[in-house]
This record gives structure tokens, sequence and C-alpha cells, in this order.
């Protein structure tokens, strides 16, 4: 197996970055929703060593009280990059309230999801209200990406998406080699949604599924069988949206 060299790997990302920009929006800012987490943390890095800190812009998006908001804050003057604040909670609470007088009682699987779908609507608002423009950046990794540990068209949504190629183990690499804090990488992955960590949620380790999907091999089957179960359901969640084609 190949060794990962996060050092190279962080050089191809930042031209690949700088390229898609030149392609994609050679004046225009790229735009992120700052979690407080490692992902968020490092792909805001990468883009400010691509673009420079003045084309990028950090979005906070609470939803209501966030009370680890400060570690987002923490991350945005780190890095020197504007920031907005936007809370969410008005428009959550908003639909919420909606759909329940239309009748229908909300679940607590919508009740998770609706604000990474909320808060993706905010990154476009904001992308689109920036002089120059903007770019909505993704900032899913490949370990999530593969069991689905995400909301369609919330957070697994966005323009362009320079790590979902990057299993967790290394992401953790690539915040190393960037010379990040170490509170801003080895910080406990979590939606903030459910009260959960992600482990937790999902029942097994980052450590384990990465193994998994490197080198196939894995100790306990009943953790085989959940990985591969999630895999194939939630594949639907990286597909181009499945289109009915006429006979012609």
């Amino acid at each position: 197996m190949k060794e990962f060299n996060a050092k190279q790997e962080i050089e191809n990302v930042i031209n690949w970055i700088r390229e898609w920009f030149e392609n994609n929006g050679p004046q225009a800012n790229a735009v992120i929703g700052i979690s407080g987490g490692k992902d968020s943390a490092i792909v805001a890095t990468l883009l400010v060593k691509a673009l420079g800190k003045d084309r990028v812009t950090g979005v906070m998006m609470p939803n209501g009280v966030q009370k680890d908001i400060s570690d987002s804050k923490r991350i945005v003057d780190y890095l020197g990059i504007k920031a907005y604040t936007v809370n969410i909670e008005k428009a959550y609470n908003g639909i919420i309230d909606a759909v329940s007088e239309s009748g229908l009682e909300i679940k607590r699987d919508s009740e998770i999801n609706t604000p990474p779908r909320l808060r993706m609507t905010t990154l476009y608002a904001i992308a689109q209200s920036l002089p120059n423009g903007g770019r909505v950046i993704n900032t899913c990794n490949r370990s999530e990406d593969y069991v689905g540990y995400s909301t369609k068209f919330g957070d697994s949504a966005g323009d362009m998406s320079p790590c979902s190629d990057f299993l967790v183990c290394e992401m953790l690499q690539i915040g190393e080699a960037l010379g990040l804090p170490k509170e801003f990488i080895y910080k406990t992955p979590s939606d903030g949604l459910s009260g959960l960590s992600d482990e937790d949620k999902l029942g097994f380790t980052y450590a384990v599924l990465d193994h998994y999907v490197l080198t196939g091999e894995i100790d306990d089957e009943e953790t085989k069988q959940k990985i591969d179960r999630l895999h194939k359901i939630n594949l639907h969640k990286l597909e181009v949206l499945p289109q009915y084609k006429q006979s012609r």
C-alpha cells in the first residue's frame, strides 16, 4: 500500500483549488461554514494557502445558542479571515412550526437534518451576496462519505470538495503537516445535533472504518455488516440525481 504523504497532498490540493477557481470564479471568494471541527479548520486553511485570506469567507451558523461557537471563532481569528455569524434559529423554528401546522408530526430525523440544509441555504445566500460572488466549499471527508454520515442537500452539498478523497486518518495527518493547533485537529467530532459524538452515533471508530476502507480487513463481523449496510444504503448521497430519459 502506498504511504500517505501529507505534505505532497497539501501541495497537490492547493494547486487543484487554484486551478478550479481560475476556471470557475477567478475573482470569487471561497465561502465555507466554520463549525469548529477539524474538517472545516483544515479545509479553510487549505483555501487560505491557495487563494489568500482575503478571498476566504467563513460563516458561523449557530441554531440558537451553540456552546462551542468559541471554537469556530478561534479558527477564524487564527486564519485571519473575514467571517459572518448567521443564527438560523428563527428559520429553523419557522420551518418546524409551519410543517407542524400543516398537520404532520415532525420526526426526529427531520429535526436533525433540517439545520444542515438551512446552513447550506445560508452559505449560498452569502456567496451570492458578496461583491465578487462566492463559491460554496464542501468540507466532507472520505470516511464520512463512505458510510453516508452527512445530510443530503445539507453538508453533503457545495460547489467543490477539496478533501472528500481523504480518510479521517489522512485528514489528521494533513492537519498536523499544516501546523494547525492540536485543539483544532483533535476535537471530538460531533454533528452538534444529536448530542452524541460521531463515533458513538455510528457505533464504530473512524480508525476501524478507515482500516476497513483501506485494506478490507476488520475483526468484528457485526461491525463489518453495519459498515457495508451504511455504505450501500447511502450511496445515493454521492451519485448524480437519477433522471428518466425518454425513448427517442
